[in-house]
């Protein structure tokens, strides 16, 4: 998928660097991290590649553009502000983060995100708000628990937008398709019109450089004559010069037939497609024959709750064999990781995390006792959110291991 980067040259391809993790979330998703944007005398170094074309590329095929903002540091150097131009077209693919921002007090975290947005209605063009995820995005307690509430909720929606990226991958996919052939219609329409106005024989140089002159007048008549949206016309400024480049007198004449082949697609074969995905309208039973056993599925949307001031396992309901009696801690174990990996993907784990009731049905089979699998729980379920991720599920299947074929007894801790 990235081959077409290779246009960049050598100096960006030696510093492209990609990794591969053994996680049932990477299986949809591909995370893209770019290098610090400059600010200050740094803008003045040479990257030794275009930084905002390779943006652009990396644009027109992402479904989610985050720009990240620490609470500390609002100003957008002019770099930032040249990346973010690139990105006209994408405004409905960018989000933005408030990292930091328990670092400050609530009232100073209104005036910040204030800030942010006057910065950010300054420089992206659009009339639209952007949607701003405020917290601190990172597994360490908060600094301060002002608005630990709010970031909870954030770092959620945040997730779960990701969560769904997948699904939403589908329908973008498709909505590009029609941009490119709504465009490919007015440039045929473009290309047909101009070749329409060539002389046969002689003065075809002069007529073309009066055509180019006239390139507005030209653009409004092919509107209005096939009753095209302005919002499918190239731009016009690059789109001339692009034409100063060709000789109008090799264009193809236009053919309807294949206008109308794009006309078809539009609106019989692209319909039928979108049918297909899930949506809204869908009952149960088409739902479940579109995604199949992912229907069922819920995407899980843990949190850690010592993160957000919320770790005491006595008041947690996430425990399905009840709550605990003493306080539990972390168990850490890695050693039988590799080997319970298999098993731990077989049980189709949904973001990489079993489910609840995936997890209890996994314990009960061992047939351990009630209390013993409720100490078991909660040795295991670290961040206690009712969910299994794979570290959580070793520690889970260890302890079990050692009652059963040993006859250990479950440790305090």
């Amino acid at each position: 998928p990235f081959r077409g980067l290779e246009r960049f040259g050598v100096s960006f391809l030696s510093r492209f660097e990609g990794s591969q993790l053994p996680s049932s979330v990477l299986r949809s998703i591909t995370l893209v991290d770019t290098p610090g944007i400059l600010s200050g005398e740094k803008q003045r170094v040479n990257r030794g590649y275009d930084f905002t074309k390779v943006v652009a590329w990396f644009a027109d095929r992402a479904d989610m553009i985050i720009l990240l903002f620490d609470a500390h540091k609002l100003d957008i150097s002019d770099e930032l502000k040249a990346t973010i131009d690139v990105l006209k077209g994408h405004e409905d693919k960018i989000r933005c983060i408030l990292n930091k921002a328990d670092e400050i007090n609530r009232q100073q975290l209104m005036r910040v995100y204030g800030a942010l947005l006057w910065s950010l209605g300054k420089t992206i063009d659009s009339p639209e708000v952007l949607r701003v995820y405020t917290g601190s995005f990172w597994s360490e307690p908060l600094k301060n628990m002002d608005n630990s509430e709010l970031f909870e909720q954030e770092e959620g929606d945040l997730m779960r937008d990701l969560a769904i990226l997948p699904r939403q991958s589908a329908v973008r996919k498709i909505n590009e398709l029609v941009k490119r052939i709504r465009k490919v219609k007015t440039l045929a329409y473009i290309i047909g019109h101009l070749k329409s106005q060539m002389p046969t024989v002689m003065g075809k140089e002069k007529k073309q450089q009066k055509l180019i002159a006239d390139m507005p007048n030209v653009f409004r008549t092919i509107m209005k004559k096939h009753n095209l949206p302005p919002g499918d016309f190239p731009d016009i400024n690059k789109f001339t010069e692009k034409l100063k480049e060709c000789k109008f007198s090799e264009f193809k004449s236009l053919k309807l037939d294949e206008i109308q082949l794009l006309e078809d697609c539009l609106t019989n074969h692209l319909p039928r497609l979108m049918e297909e995905l899930p949506s809204e309208k869908d009952s149960p039973e088409s739902l479940k024959a579109k995604l199949g056993e992912a229907t069922g599925a819920v995407v899980p949307l843990p949190t850690r709750g010592a993160k957000f001031g919320k770790a005491d396992p006595m008041t947690a309901a996430s425990n399905p064999f009840g709550a605990a009696e003493e306080e539990d801690e972390y168990w850490a174990l890695e050693e039988s990781a590799g080997r319970l990996r298999d098993s731990f993907e077989a049980l189709q784990p949904v973001g990489g995390f079993l489910s609840p009731q995936k997890a209890k049905q996994v314990l009960v089979k061992t047939g351990l006792q009630k209390e013993q699998l409720r100490q078991i729980w909660n040795l295991s379920d670290i961040d206690r959110d009712g969910y299994f991720d794979h570290h959580e599920y070793v520690v889970a299947m260890f302890l079990c291991d050692a009652v059963i074929q040993k006859g250990r007894p479950i440790p305090a801790e």
